[in-house]
């Protein structure tokens, strides 16, 4: 089907356990690729993007095409980028987008960005809730999405560390009820 992802790779994760329709994630190291862009919520997420997929397309120091990987992230909070492709906030208006590297990429071997607003950062293994939701993820969809997955955290055995990123996994020209979008906090066990 047109715009529904095929073989795009992912994070690995064990699934440690599940509550209603949230899953809690232990996610491998991560190696991930970072912009920070001015805008609203969307806006920044599509130029976050597009400077991304220009390093992994060959904007590198070795014009080497690397793989695409799903999802892309994105948050409202300054946070340490930790899972898929991200988008977080780094302060009114600016947002961090994320790309997470196929595995057997290390610091050593990544080819270097040609974009000096790209940063590459080692991400330590990390645990995360996940609340999978469909549609579009505009504002008000992803705010929704942070409501529900912390709520559902509230009576669980979890406490969220952080504010909620989210995931994006397929590309916009996508149809709204087959997008795969997750909401996801870095979670610990309640004391």
């Amino acid at each position: 089907m047109f715009g529904v992802r095929s073989g795009t790779a992912e994070p690995g994760y064990k699934l440690v356990a599940s509550f209603g329709q949230v899953e809690v994630r232990q996610y491998n190291p991560l190696l991930a690729a970072s912009v920070t862009v001015k805008g609203d919520e969307l806006a920044a997420r599509g130029a976050g993007f597009r400077r991304l997929a220009g390093f992994i397309f060959g904007g590198n120091t070795t014009k080497t095409s690397i793989a695409m990987t799903a999802p892309v992230a994105q948050s409202s909070a300054k946070i340490a980028m930790t899972a898929p492709v991200a988008q977080s906030s780094a302060g009114a208006g600016e947002w961090t987008i994320s790309f997470y590297m196929p595995t057997g990429y290390t610091l050593a071997t990544l080819p270097k960005p040609k974009d000096p607003g790209i940063v590459i950062q080692e991400l330590p293994p990390q645990v995360f809730a996940v609340y999978r939701y469909s549609g579009i993820p505009g504002a008000g969809a992803t705010a929704k999405a942070h409501a529900v997955l912390l709520a559902r955290l509230a009576r669980s055995a979890w406490v969220p560390v952080g504010a909620p990123v989210d995931w994006f996994y397929d590309p916009p020209w996508t149809l709204p009820w087959a997008r795969r979008n997750e909401a996801a906090v870095a979670v610990k066990p309640r004391d």
